[in-house]
Protein backbone atom coordinates (compact mmCIF):
# COMPACT_ATOMS: atom_id res chain seq x y z
CA UNK A 1 0.00 0.00 0.00
CA UNK A 2 1.43 3.35 -0.81
CA UNK A 3 1.50 6.08 1.70
CA UNK A 4 1.61 9.91 1.35
CA UNK A 5 5.54 11.16 2.35
CA UNK A 6 5.61 14.50 4.15
CA UNK A 7 9.52 15.81 4.21
CA UNK A 8 11.19 16.22 7.32
CA UNK A 9 13.27 19.44 8.39
CA UNK A 10 15.95 19.10 10.81
CA UNK A 11 14.65 21.81 13.50
CA UNK A 12 17.47 20.96 16.34
CA UNK A 13 19.25 18.60 19.33
CA UNK A 14 18.93 18.72 23.04
CA UNK A 15 21.60 17.07 24.82
CA UNK A 16 21.25 15.87 28.06
CA UNK A 17 23.46 13.07 29.96
CA UNK A 18 20.83 10.02 29.78
CA UNK A 19 19.45 10.84 26.51
CA UNK A 20 19.42 13.27 23.26
CA UNK A 21 16.21 14.90 21.64
CA UNK A 22 16.24 15.20 17.96
CA UNK A 23 13.30 17.77 16.80
CA UNK A 24 12.03 17.53 13.54
CA UNK A 25 9.19 19.44 11.69
CA UNK A 26 6.75 19.33 8.62
CA UNK A 27 3.56 21.21 8.18
CA UNK A 28 4.22 23.28 10.87
CA UNK A 29 3.91 20.30 13.42
CA UNK A 30 7.15 19.61 15.71
CA UNK A 31 7.71 16.45 16.93
CA UNK A 32 10.56 14.49 19.33
CA UNK A 33 12.81 11.27 19.04
CA UNK A 34 14.81 10.09 21.50
CA UNK A 35 18.26 8.56 21.55
CA UNK A 36 20.94 7.75 23.27
CA UNK A 37 23.95 10.58 24.24
CA UNK A 38 26.54 8.77 21.89
CA UNK A 39 24.04 9.25 18.89
CA UNK A 40 23.90 13.37 19.92
CA UNK A 41 27.44 13.36 20.21
CA UNK A 42 27.71 12.37 17.07
CA UNK A 43 25.47 14.48 15.47
CA UNK A 44 26.88 17.18 17.28
CA UNK A 45 29.84 16.68 15.83
CA UNK A 46 28.96 16.75 12.26
CA UNK A 47 26.40 19.86 13.00
CA UNK A 48 29.94 21.85 14.38
CA UNK A 49 32.31 20.04 11.90
CA UNK A 50 34.53 19.00 15.35
CA UNK A 51 37.53 17.26 13.72
CA UNK A 52 37.51 13.53 15.13
CA UNK A 53 40.57 11.70 16.13
CA UNK A 54 39.32 8.77 14.79
CA UNK A 55 36.47 7.74 12.01
CA UNK A 56 32.87 7.76 14.32
CA UNK A 57 30.39 4.31 13.13
CA UNK A 58 28.79 7.01 10.70
CA UNK A 59 31.96 7.83 9.07
CA UNK A 60 32.79 4.41 8.60
CA UNK A 61 29.16 3.18 7.05
CA UNK A 62 29.39 6.68 4.89
CA UNK A 63 32.91 5.22 3.62
CA UNK A 64 31.83 2.28 3.01
CA UNK A 65 28.68 3.28 0.76
CA UNK A 66 31.56 5.23 -0.90
CA UNK A 67 34.12 2.91 -1.80
CA UNK A 68 30.85 0.39 -2.77
CA UNK A 69 29.82 3.45 -5.26
CA UNK A 70 26.33 3.36 -2.71
CA UNK A 71 24.49 6.48 -2.71
CA UNK A 72 21.86 7.43 -0.32
CA UNK A 73 18.78 8.43 -1.88
CA UNK A 74 16.48 8.90 1.26
CA UNK A 75 15.48 8.49 4.78
CA UNK A 76 11.56 7.31 5.39
CA UNK A 77 10.42 7.48 9.28
CA UNK A 78 7.40 4.66 8.31
CA UNK A 79 6.38 3.76 11.89
CA UNK A 80 5.65 4.81 15.20
CA UNK A 81 4.81 2.09 18.31
CA UNK A 82 3.87 3.12 22.03
CA UNK A 83 7.06 6.12 21.75
CA UNK A 84 9.40 4.36 19.49
CA UNK A 85 9.83 5.38 15.52
CA UNK A 86 10.76 3.06 13.20
CA UNK A 87 12.83 4.18 9.94
CA UNK A 88 14.03 2.81 6.58
CA UNK A 89 16.95 3.71 4.78
CA UNK A 90 17.18 3.54 0.76
CA UNK A 91 20.50 3.07 -0.48
CA UNK A 92 21.28 2.84 -4.36
CA UNK A 93 23.76 1.20 -6.14
CA UNK A 94 24.22 0.79 -10.46
CA UNK A 95 26.00 -2.82 -11.24
CA UNK A 96 26.45 -3.71 -14.44
CA UNK A 97 24.12 -0.72 -15.68
CA UNK A 98 21.43 -1.92 -13.72
CA UNK A 99 20.10 0.72 -10.98
CA UNK A 100 19.59 -1.39 -7.47
CA UNK A 101 17.05 0.33 -4.43
CA UNK A 102 17.94 -1.17 -1.48
CA UNK A 103 15.75 -0.61 1.43
CA UNK A 104 17.42 -1.39 4.86
CA UNK A 105 15.55 -1.20 8.30
CA UNK A 106 17.26 1.21 10.92
CA UNK A 107 16.90 3.72 13.58
CA UNK A 108 15.34 7.09 12.71
CA UNK A 109 18.71 8.40 14.98
CA UNK A 110 21.25 7.08 12.92
CA UNK A 111 19.44 7.80 9.66
CA UNK A 112 19.04 11.14 10.33
CA UNK A 113 23.09 11.16 10.50
CA UNK A 114 23.51 9.44 7.49
CA UNK A 115 21.06 11.90 5.67
CA UNK A 116 22.49 15.14 7.29
CA UNK A 117 26.01 13.73 6.15
CA UNK A 118 24.81 12.86 2.36
CA UNK A 119 22.46 15.94 1.93
CA UNK A 120 19.61 13.83 0.93
CA UNK A 121 15.79 13.93 2.31
CA UNK A 122 14.38 12.45 5.57
CA UNK A 123 10.21 11.92 5.40
CA UNK A 124 7.49 10.52 6.89
CA UNK A 125 4.69 8.93 6.69
CA UNK A 126 1.43 11.16 6.75
CA UNK A 127 0.23 8.22 9.10
CA UNK A 128 2.97 8.65 11.35
CA UNK A 129 2.91 12.43 11.22
CA UNK A 130 -0.80 12.39 11.92
CA UNK A 131 -0.04 10.05 15.38
CA UNK A 132 3.39 12.09 16.16
CA UNK A 133 2.65 14.08 19.77
CA UNK A 134 3.35 17.92 18.76
CA UNK A 135 5.81 20.20 21.10
CA UNK A 136 5.87 23.30 21.77
CA UNK A 137 8.65 25.12 21.95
Amino acid sequence: MFSELIQLSFDKIMQTRSYTVIILAAQGKRFAIYTDPSIGKALQMYLTGTEKQRPLTHDLIDSIFQGLDVRIKQVVINDLQDTVYYARLFIEQTIDDIRHIIEIDARPSDCIILALMNNVPVFCTKEVLDRTVPIEE
